[in-house]
């Protein structure tokens, strides 16, 4: 058993502890607290630093990284789509060494910048043995797409097939995921459901209310989504469009429930929001790569007013600078002061723990849960390390205290 001294712990859940102690046993936490006024109990000392429990990326694409600084920002998410959909039409092999070295370097830098579990989104389960290989823990969802298929059910089936084809592990588990409103058939919306309502504790994820052209398509059956599904192919001529917007189109077919993550929402609005609360459903923000792809600024205020539980992702390295999520946190706290700084480290730990399934291990310190610890460097003397928290880390400021 060894005992730590910090000048912080953030436990999350619980009020900051200046002056604190805990005791790791065995890779997991056993107790902590407050040190008394001249505590002669031996320990290692960390020094000047924050130690909380490591960061939860719940949304991100490791396989687009090597599309890094390759995909110019748009005014237009239909414009940026087009360039993600020309470039990866240049890259039809699943094992590319590129894109692989890429999702090695990726899984580095997610490491170095504190994360300790992810939620990957992958169109060709690429990442999955790299992320097994790696310390962080983690759903790699097979994103399904598909806006005219024939038999949703039979190609549903398969892809539960290939997953069970994985290896077991204990960090690394896979599901699946539905695209988004406009590039997914409303019956195999259906087929993905019952396939993952099959899967016991599993979550399930889609792109929801992104864009302004998402919400016209599915309000009025044109516009930008409909020219380029017709340009790309994939246009399904016998799909109607339902006249509402896309989160009351997805809890209209039963989609919306608390094993679900609905990711972005930079065009809900409040009585979206209120349904995704009652629902249970996870909303996932990622407010620099909305920037970026033209989706526009998420009404971060509102999501954390509606009371809806908000988790945090960078997304891709095709539309963000990095996979840092404390620069995320920062971002958010940018966007909305008002936003409490606990409500933001809670979104970029227990919830997104919470939302893929790993809140018994990770997301808070408490005893009995893996010390997957961070030890983040803060200036002599302050005293609200929260807010200091989500101002922005780098990763030259964060080590392990628990290395894997």
């Amino acid at each position: 058993m060894i005992r730590y001294h910090s000048s912080w712990i953030v436990p999350i859940e619980g009020e900051p502890i200046r002056d604190g102690w805990f005791t790791v046993d065995r890779g997991r936490l056993v107790a902590l607290g407050r040190r008394a006024a001249n505590d002669p109990t031996p320990g290692v000392g960390l020094g000047d630093v924050a130690v909380m429990p490591g960061l939860v990326n719940a949304h991100t694409h490791l396989e687009l990284s090597y599309l890094r600084d390759q995909i110019a920002p748009s005014t237009s998410f239909t414009s940026w789509a087009r360039q993600i959909i020309y470039e990866r039409r240049k890259r039809p092999k699943l094992q590319d060494p590129e894109i692989m070295s890429s999702i090695a370097a990726a899984i580095g830098e997610c490491v170095r910048s504190g994360t300790a579990v992810v939620g990957d989104i992958s169109n060709t389960l690429a990442p999955f043995r790299a992320l097994a290989d790696s310390p962080l823990a983690g759903v790699v969802f097979w994103e399904i797409i598909g806006f005219k298929i024939e038999k949703p059910d039979e190609f549903v089936e398969h892809a539960v097939g290939e997953l069970g084809a994985l290896p077991a592990t204990d960090r690394v588990r896979a599901s699946l995921s539905a695209h988004a409103p406009y590039s997914v058939a409303p019956l195999l919306f259906r087929a993905i459901k019952k396939a993952v309502a099959r899967m016991p504790f599993m979550p399930c994820a889609v792109h929801l209310a992104e864009n302004v052209e998402e919400v016209e398509l599915l309000k009025t059956g044109g516009g930008p989504w409909k020219t380029l599904m017709k340009d790309i192919g994939s246009w399904n001529h016998e799909w109607t469009a339902p006249g509402v917007g896309p989160v009351a189109y997805l809890d209209d077919m039963g989609f919306l429930d608390n094993r679900l993550l609905a990711v972005h929402g930079v065009q809900m609005s409040t009585a979206d929001l209120a349904r995704l609360k009652e629902r249970g459903t996870t909303l996932v923000t990622c407010p620099r790569s909305n920037a970026h792809t033209g989706a526009g600024l998420p009404p971060v205020a509102d999501f954390y007013e509606s009371g809806v539980r908000v988790a945090i992702g960078t997304d891709s390295l095709a539309s963000s600078p990095d996979l840092n999520v404390f620069a995320e946190v920062a971002t958010l706290h940018a966007l909305a002061p008002s936003v409490p700084a606990a409500s933001l480290l809670a979104s970029a730990t227990i919830e997104g723990a919470r939302a893929l399934g790993f809140d018994a291990d990770y997301g808070t310190m408490e005893p009995g849960k893996l010390a997957r610890l961070l030890a983040v460097d803060v200036p002599p003397g302050t005293s609200d390390v929260e807010e200091y928290l989500v101002s922005g880390v780098h990763p030259g400021q964060i080590r392990w205290v628990e290395p894997s």
